[in-house]
């Protein structure tokens, strides 16, 4: 197969709704086609879907699959970083960022960047969060009454899912309180990513750019005890091989990545439970069964359903099939996620299946050289309020989207009403580095509940 433009008919529009709406429909039609399809990809290029586990872990670790076109086998592929970037729409001032990306290194780049970022995420700075989650959390909840409707719903998402992230990374990072507005939005443009209207995107990371210079200026003149100071330090440390589009490139990977894919899996995770009552029973009566089902929850309706793209560096073999040096792969993480051959009755939500076992047996977080670097982050456990779900009867709602990396990114959002009489949830899951986004709405519907001041 040759990565080039495709107009194919029968290939799967990895943009196309009707399928996004149902990512359960996707992974079967990719497992009966033998494990593998073709499809078309958010650049307008070809792929192939990978959805077996087995395939799936050896695409995201294999050393054979790069996602720099330039590390390919000389004349196996003529495409390049900045050639999909321009496709995308994306001028060439603004590619130049987009492209010194962790997620677009390979080799021996990608450890050392890699490292940079480890070294900042000191044990000590990863301690501190949790008290100020638990606060972040305690005070989001408290204020959620304030926020219900006429009909007494509350929009989880904007009130809760969103805010608590957000709230959480930007401290870490460093991004001033005044400036987290513009941050959402520039990330929600992102994620919604337009074909057909690029210089939204430019806009956009002009904007994010500059801002991230400015403030890398002003940390420079007066530091401070953020994640930003500690990677400008390891800049200086470093005698210069970290660059300055390398820099600003991690601050807002960081920042995008780190609360996105928190705020959906908090609204899907909540859908999930409130529409399989049993399960939610069964957490409340045992709280110790929360970290079993935040994997259950990063298993059955994770945020992050595809990878990025991979190019095969040699000719290989996998059990969907045969890929040539140069051909473009997309690992299926939601098929993975479901392999009967892995997870007994795949599609039945169960939390506790992960309960006991060591590790994690899910690639929720990714899987390889490129696993989410905010895996490990510090969660929360807290009371279990009454809640129901009343409100629409769908089970996902999703949209496609694109990031400037070029990855489309379809995301599983619950969508509906839930009904609660207490102003307490849990917040189990953690900022997590594995980027992507769509726009989802959760509402959370109180009755008889006392507001607070």
């Amino acid at each position: 197969m040759t990565a080039t433009p495709s107009a194919t008919h029968d290939l799967i529009n990895l943009m196309d709704p009707a399928w996004t709406s149902d990512p359960r429909s996707l992974v079967d039609r990719v497992a009966s086609a033998g494990g593998s399809a073709p499809a078309l990809f958010a650049d307008g290029f070809e792929v192939v879907l990978f959805a077996d586990d087995e395939d799936v872990r050896t695409i995201l670790s294999d050393r054979r699959f790069v996602v720099d076109p330039a590390n390919v086998r000389e004349g196996a592929t003529t495409q390049r970083k900045s050639q999909l970037l321009e496709t995308m729409g994306i001028t060439p001032d603004l590619a130049a960022y987009v492209s010194e990306s962790v997620l677009q290194m390979d080799g021996a780049d990608h450890t050392r960047l890699r490292k940079l970022v480890s070294r900042a995420f000191t044990v000590r700075r990863v301690n501190e969060l949790r008290p100020k989650v638990q606060r972040i959390t305690d005070d989001l909840l408290a204020r959620l009454p304030d926020h219900a409707q006429e009909d007494g719903s509350v929009d989880l998402l904007e009130h809760f899912a969103y805010p608590l992230p957000i709230t959480v990374i930007c401290d870490l990072v460093g991004v001033a309180e005044e400036d987290r507005p513009a941050w959402r939005e520039w990330s929600r443009t992102l994620q919604e990513f337009d074909p057909t209207r690029p210089e939204r995107m430019n806009a956009v990371l002009g904007a994010m750019i500059d801002h991230i210079k400015s403030t890398i200026a002003r940390r420079r003149a007066e530091p401070q005890d953020t994640l930003l100071d500690a990677l400008i330090a390891e800049q200086d440390e470093d005698g210069g091989r970290l660059s300055e589009a390398e820099l600003i490139t991690l601050v807002f990977t960081l920042v995008i990545a780190g609360h996105e894919t928190t705020a959906h899996l908090l609204t899907n995770g909540t859908h999930a439970l409130l529409t399989h009552r049993d399960q939610w029973d069964l957490l409340r009566s045992d709280p110790e069964l929360v970290p079993a089902a935040v994997h259950e929850m990063l298993r059955w309706c994770g945020v992050a359903l595809l990878t990025q793209v991979r190019y095969a560096a040699e000719d290989i073999r996998l059990k969907g099939g045969r890929l040539a040096a140069g051909d473009r792969a997309v690992a299926l993480i939601a098929g993975a996620n479901r392999d009967p051959d892995v997870y007994p009755d795949p599609h039945r939500f169960d939390i506790t299946r992960h309960h006991g076992k060591p590790g994690e047996s899910h690639v929720g977080f990714g899987h390889g050289i490129h696993y989410c670097l905010g895996a490990a982050w510090p969660g929360r456990r807290d009371r279990s309020p009454s809640l129901r779900w009343s409100g629409p009867t769908r089970t996902w709602t999703s949209r496609p989207a694109a990031s400037p990396h070029g990855r489309t990114r379809p995301e599983r959002c619950g969508s509906g009403i839930c009904t609660c009489a207490s102003a307490a949830t849990d917040a189990a899951a953690a900022p997590g580095v594995v980027p992507g986004a769509a726009e989802n709405t959760g509402r959370v519907r109180r009755r008889n509940t006392r507001r607070r001041g």
